[in-house]
């Protein structure tokens, strides 16, 4: 049976458009990213809403606020999309072949490790194409709500929704402070002690201040925040220039360095978490994500990265 709408839509083109827009917030960046000029894209918009005979989204300043319509095509379009690319990887993988995409979404720490995980795999399956996110814990839980990924990576587990999860490397939190700061030399320090120096956090919605947050909430002791910084990198630096202290994944210095920088020994500290594996919960994993999730389980660079930097050897 073929749907009215069917029958009005001119492209599958238009719905890659409109994706990319949605997704990138704006004409620009889509343009940029689709390798098309601005006209060209308002123009295949302009034919699409034309085409359903209601508006897809309102401009509110410089920004696209998509409305009731433009939302549900969008959903249509991602259904679209995502049919096609699993038919391609079914189609693949019955040649013989693992070729698609993988998409990957993780929280901003664990871009100084996953590459090193999706390198390994690219080479043993090197026609597939990856599409990896990197943002803050919030921005990768909306992505997660909305289904728009094979994979995340978080470092600790959504509070609601349907999901399946795996826990696959240890993620120590460790305090940090400039190379020949006084404390450097105090082989005992207590979370108190860190409260009364000023202190350098991530901004709201990220993993790494979840964690912190509430593990001083839960040892009854207050932080002195005096500035937040988006990005594990400038608060590394800001650290070296002995604008404060902070606490941070000790992958930001296994692979982003330490230069500059010196790990202090705190009672109560690392702050033992975790990394996740998680895909939602109604979704059977394409055929390239499980060869992914296969690969990780015999993954010899995993389980160095395990002894590496498990929480005994981080303390």
């Amino acid at each position: 049976m073929t749907s009215r709408l069917h029958n009005k839509i001119g492209t599958f083109r238009q719905l890659e458009i409109l994706l990319a827009v949605y997704e990138r917030d704006g004409i620009s960046a889509a343009s940029e990213h689709l390798h098309l000029t601005q006209p060209t894209v308002s123009m295949q918009l302009k034919k699409l809403s034309e085409a359903v005979e209601m508006p897809l989204y309102q401009r509110a300043g410089r920004k696209l606020v998509f409305t009731e319509a433009g939302t549900a095509l969008v959903a249509a379009a991602r259904e679209i999309m995502q049919s096609f690319e699993r038919a391609d990887t079914y189609l693949a993988d019955l040649r013989g072949l693992k070729a698609g995409t993988l998409r990957i979404a993780v929280v901003t720490t664990s871009k100084y490790f996953i590459p090193h995980l999706l390198g390994s795999f690219c080479e043993i399956y090197p026609q597939v194409d990856i599409q990896f996110r990197v943002g803050n814990r919030q921005q990768i839980l909306e992505r997660l709500e909305q289904g728009l990924d094979d994979l995340y990576v978080f470092s600790h587990l959504p509070e609601q929704g349907e999901f399946q999860a795996s826990d696959f490397l240890p993620n120590p939190l460790v305090a940090i402070a400039p190379e020949g700061h006084s404390l450097a030399e105090r082989k005992s320090l207590t979370l108190r002690d860190l409260s009364r120096l000023p202190f350098l956090m991530r901004e709201p919605g990220s993993g790494t201040r979840y964690a912190i947050e509430k593990h001083f909430r839960e040892k009854g002791v207050p932080l002195s925040v005096k500035m937040t910084i988006e990005s594990n990198e400038a608060i590394k630096h800001a650290v070296m220039s002995d604008l404060g202290i902070s606490i941070l994944s000790a992958h930001t210095l296994a692979f982003g360095g330490r230069a500059g920088l010196t790990e202090l020994r705190v009672r109560g500290l690392p702050i033992r978490s975790r990394w996740f594996l998680v895909r939602p919960g109604n979704m059977t994993p394409s055929l390239i994500a499980q060869a992914f999730l296969d690969h990780l389980d015999r993954s010899e660079q995993l389980n160095e990265l395990i002894e590496e930097l498990s929480p005994e050897n981080s303390s």
